[in-house]
């Protein structure tokens, strides 16, 4: 089973911690949630799991491997990420951009290969998108557009999916639906997959455990119902809660009831 370990992993901005310590291993057909308020370090995390910052202390291993030893080349094709506001606004079509995808497997001067075609439209199948291929992507919905950037990050092939924040700008019907996707892709590809959420009722709702953040540095780790507890969250998010179950699914929920004034201690 394919593994991901984050071992005492610090970041600093300049004269601010992003992150201190951060370890933490997730497996793969896994969603592990990472939550924590604005400022927490949960892009901050991904950026240095996939390389694109280098953190000062720490180690990144995929299945033993360090990925400080892996070209951006060979990381691109180990993992693959979904940023925070991925739109694109050249009208590409569908195809053309989930081909992008392809990039780390293809020399300076090559075309598309027939197995790029092939993996493409597999990504495109598997996201429902392949009747949107011959599409401007600037023509389409925000839940469309997001299963196609999502078909991008697959067409890498990766063993390891990112997603940082995937349905914040999206209404709530594409944000199950996108959700839903991730969950069978990572459950019919054992992916190990990393998934960012301001929201906690979709974070406990579709990931297998969390990763609570409080100023970079790791709060709580375990199932939904281990780590969003009332007091969990009023000590990192300033927030009263109620938790509880709901009646007819069973689903955790979490209720805010009211902020806490002054400053966290």
């Amino acid at each position: 089973m394919m593994q991901l370990r984050i071992k005492g992993i610090s970041f600093r901005y300049d004269s601010i911690q992003a992150l201190e310590d951060v370890t933490f291993t997730a497996v793969g057909g896994e969603i592990l949630g990472i939550i924590g308020p604005n400022g927490s370090g949960k892009t901050t995390l991904l950026r240095c799991i996939n390389r694109t910052l280098e953190p000062q202390v720490g180690v990144v291993l995929i299945d033993d491997r360090d990925v400080t030893h892996l070209s951006r080349r060979e990381i691109a094709q180990q993992m693959g990420l979904v940023p925070q506001d991925a739109a694109i606004t050249f009208p590409f079509t569908v195809l053309e951009a989930v081909l992008m995808g392809r990039h780390p497997y293809r020399s300076i001067l090559g075309g598309e290969t027939p197995r790029d075609l092939e993996i493409v439209n597999e990504a495109l199948r598997l996201t429902n998108t392949l009747h949107l291929a011959s599409r401007p992507i600037t023509e389409l919905s925000g839940g469309e557009q997001q299963r196609v950037i999502i078909a991008r990050a697959l067409a890498q092939e990766p063993d390891v999916l990112l997603l940082d924040e995937p349905t914040s700008h999206l209404d709530i019907n594409h944000q199950l639906e996108i959700l839903e996707l991730v969950r069978r892709l990572t459950e019919e590809r054992g992916l190990v997959t990393l998934l960012t959420s301001h929201d906690l009722n979709l974070a406990a709702r579709y990931c297998d455990r969390l990763l609570m953040l409080e100023r970079g540095r790791v709060y709580a780790l375990g199932t939904p119902e281990e780590v969003l507890t009332p007091a969990n969250i009023r000590r990192v998010y300033r927030v009263e809660v109620e938790v509880t179950r709901h009646r007819s699914t069973g689903i955790l929920q979490v209720l805010p009831l009211s902020s806490i004034e002054g400053d966290r201690v």
